[in-house]
């Protein structure tokens, strides 16, 4: 690989998608980095570039916080779905779709808020969404008993194929919980 010095931006851009398409997961924006002894804000712009290069493609970039991934688009989804012979049972049930729709729009959340939400308990359809790697603990809310926190992952970011929750549609449907609400659910 030539020197740092030598690395033009269509050289970064081009080993930096070498990389994302051979990690098994995303890459950290440092790491990237450190990989091609470049700056993280050399990354940053590359990334920005294949993003946009990449918007009518069948893979696409998706960056949540400081990390990176190559991901199939959501318009080529169908297509290697059957390719890979994806059956029906890893489709989501409507249960699980609810709540993982609560969760992404008001993560970090609690169970108990997610069950107050719907109005049913969602412990099954939180267990089968966690082994599914769509949510995650991310955190404990500060109050008595410490609740769990739930949130979304890359990989729910992978399923729906958006690249960050800003791409998430707005949905009025979901009522606003005021805090007392929210504290006393938790």
């Amino acid at each position: 690989m030539p020197g740092v010095d030598a690395l033009e931006p269509s050289d970064i851009d081009r080993f930096v998608e070498a990389l994302l398409f051979i990690a098994d997961g995303p890459a950290a924006l440092e790491d990237l980095a450190k990989a091609l002894e470049v700056e993280i804000e050399q990354i940053e712009q590359s990334v920005s570039r294949l993003t946009e290069a990449m918007t009518d493609r069948g893979l696409h970039i998706i960056r949540t916080g400081s990390k990176v991934q190559m991901v199939t688009s959501p318009d080529a989804c169908a297509a290697v779905e059957r390719y890979l012979g994806v059956s029906e049972s890893a489709k989501l049930s409507p249960a699980a779709l609810e709540t993982l729709a609560i969760i992404a729009y008001r993560q970090p959340i609690t169970r108990a808020q997610i069950d107050s939400i719907r109005g049913v308990n969602s412990d099954g359809v939180i267990r089968t969404l966690m082994a599914k790697s769509l949510i995650a603990p991310v955190g404990r809310l500060a109050q008595a008993g410490r609740p769990v926190l739930l949130g979304t992952t890359v990989e729910f970011l992978q399923y729906f194929g958006i690249r960050s929750l800003d791409e998430l549609p707005d949905l009025p449907e979901l009522p606003d919980l005021s805090e007392d609400d929210l504290e006393a659910t938790a």
